[in-house]
């Protein structure tokens, strides 16, 4: 008998996205541009990451530290070419009442924790499993989140003069409507000038960054002015002018097990936040991330923020984008923008000091806004009713009590969701009609050996088997990567989808855009009752230019045929 030799594993999954780029040549040019690009992002995520801190019930430098030490690794050990790394919206609520119940400590274990889930998670190569999320869990603690950061920001937003924040949020309303009178109307003027400020830039000027010239127009106005209001100085007593140093705070190790749930959130909200942001990158640069490579730099970035005594950290989907849109095409623009990060902050820790809070709450209430995904919860609510439960109960959950617990719920409603749904599946199934569309007796399971043969010149065809739902919907993204060149029309056989639920129609709407970017039409032929139902709910219609429906496959291919090159 041969002697079979074990495969060995694929490190490769593995490798920094760095490497690879240093590999194949690193030319002068591309550092200028990445160069260009990491100034530019560290502008924006300048006032961002001291605000970030600010709500999270920490001080300002700790976002800054943050952005450095985790920002730099992110990308020098990452997945993805142009991932930004630093501290994100998604955080505030998690570690604030991570603060709020056991200290900073507590957070620096929490953080430490979820540092080696992330790297678990990769080592396991869980990565690929991460995008199987249902969207409306998704959409439901995002937008959940961006009430939470909401109401964190109502007291430095109206000046309101009162103690400590409440963590609930029950009482936090509470006890803002108790001191709304002591308002201070130079407070709210920043902040209504700056939110204005920051929209008028982004529809009049929106390669401008927005949100540091609101905070500094905001802050000399705060001071040629003698504005009456609330600055990091009067808070927080500055900011240092010193590197990140190598400090490790009292650590409640005895109180690990009570921590261990907030752990898994800041886990669970990095690597899903860091995979979303390296999948937008891809459809931005064409190109395609190491989601577990991905993880373990998460991890690796979020340990060493603890033990630099900063926050939790991901990728930033905004800062990434920005990075693209800025020139960036390698993790060097990355370490760049870290790198300018800390100059900033050398150079000018001393006038962070007059930075109004008002202002920084403004920048804040900007990205809530943009978080919410106010379009897509309304189209998801346009879904089947069972997607909408799980919406709305996410992001009531999230919003109104604790964000462990609203994943938790989410992800255990989903699954229950779709086991119905199957269920579903097999009913209708089971009494199938014996005359099938395409059936016939030398072929009767309906499959068709020679599609191929039948297509026009190019035409291309693919059949899904099945439900087209939130774990299966991805893979329509790798559809058209299978062609060297895009079809002037592509036909989608349906007539085997007896369910589509809403990540099935969000995945194929992606689809349907990159076909029409790529000037490719697109057929869906044999639509059941409930795809074709759905599908009209959620505004998916036929426009008889780009996309239309068929009957069946040979009508598909008459339409085909008629078409014209786009």
């Amino acid at each position: 008998m041969p002697h079979t030799a074990a495969a060995s594993p694929n490190w490769t999954i593995y490798e920094p996205k760095l490497w690879t780029v240093l590999r194949r040549g690193y030319s002068l040019d591309t550092f200028r541009r990445d160069a260009v690009a990491g100034l530019t992002v560290a502008v924006v995520a300048l006032p961002l990451a001291m605000a970030l801190a600010i709500a999270s019930g920490t001080t300002p430098e700790k976002g800054l530290h943050t952005a450095i030490v985790a920002g730099f690794l992110i990308s020098f050990l990452g997945g993805s070419r142009v991932q930004i790394g630093g501290p994100t919206a998604a955080f505030i609520p998690v570690v604030f009442n991570v603060i709020e119940k056991f200290g900073y400590g507590g957070l620096i274990l929490c953080t430490l924790l979820a540092g080696f889930m992330l790297i678990a998670a990769g080592v396991l190569r869980i990565g690929t499993l991460l995008k199987y999320i249902p969207k409306p869990v998704v959409t439901g603690f995002t937008a959940g989140i961006a009430v939470s950061i909401f109401a964190s920001q109502v007291k430095d937003l109206f000046g309101l003069r009162m103690g400590a924040v409440p963590a609930e949020f029950f009482a936090r309303w509470q006890a803002y409507f108790q001191h709304l009178p002591d308002f201070t109307p130079a407070a709210l003027l920043l902040s209504v000038a700056s939110v204005a400020m920051i929209a008028g830039l982004r529809r009049l000027r929106p390669n401008w960054p927005g949100f540091l010239i609101a905070v500094v127009l905001g802050t000399l106005a705060c001071s040629l002015l003698s504005m009456p209001a609330e600055t990091i100085g009067s808070r927080f007593g500055g900011i240092p002018a010193a590197l990140p140093r190598f400090a490790i705070p009292h650590i409640p190790l005895e109180r690990t097990l009570e921590l261990f749930p907030s752990s898994f959130t800041i886990a669970f909200l990095a690597g899903v936040e860091s995979l979303l942001s390296a999948v937008v990158a891809d459809g931005m640069i064409g190109g395609r991330h190491r989601s577990n490579a991905e993880l373990v730099a998460q991890g690796v970035a979020n340990i060493a923020s603890a033990l630099f005594g900063g926050l939790p950290a991901t990728g930033a989907i905004a800062r990434t984008a920005t990075n693209i849109r800025s020139g960036g095409s390698t993790p060097v623009a990355g370490m760049l923008h870290a790198v300018f990060l800390l100059v900033f902050m050398l150079v000018l820790a001393p006038l962070m000091r007059y930075v109004p809070l008002a202002t920084l709450a403004a920048v804040l209430l900007v990205v809530a806004w943009n978080m919410a995904e106010i379009e897509s919860f309304k189209h998801l609510m346009r879904g089947p009713v069972g997607d909408r439960i799980v919406l709305i109960l996410t992001f009531a959950l999230t919003a109104m009590f604790d964000l462990t617990v609203a994943i938790e719920v989410g992800l255990v409603l989903a699954a229950f969701l779709f086991m119905h749904r199957m269920s579903e599946v097999v009913a209708m199934q089971s009494n199938i009609s014996l005359a099938d569309e395409d059936a016939d007796a030398d072929n009767p399971d309906g499959s068709e050996p020679n599609q191929r043969a039948l297509l026009p010149a190019g035409v291309e065809a693919f059949q899904i088997s099945g439900p087209l739902f939130f774990a299966v919907a991805n893979r329509l993204d790798d559809v058209l990567n299978q062609f060297p060149a895009p079809p002037r029309v592509f036909i989608l056989r349906m007539r085997l989808v007896p369910l589509i639920d809403a990540s099935g129609v969000t995945a194929l709407r992606q689809f349907l855009g990159r076909c029409g970017r790529q000037g490719t039409r697109v057929i869906l032929s044999g639509l059941q009752e409930q795809p074709r139902r759905i599908l009209a709910q959620m505004d998916v219609h036929a426009d008889g230019e780009r996309l239309r429906f068929a009957p069946d496959f040979a009508a598909a291919l008459t339409l085909a045929r008629a078409m014209p090159a786009a």
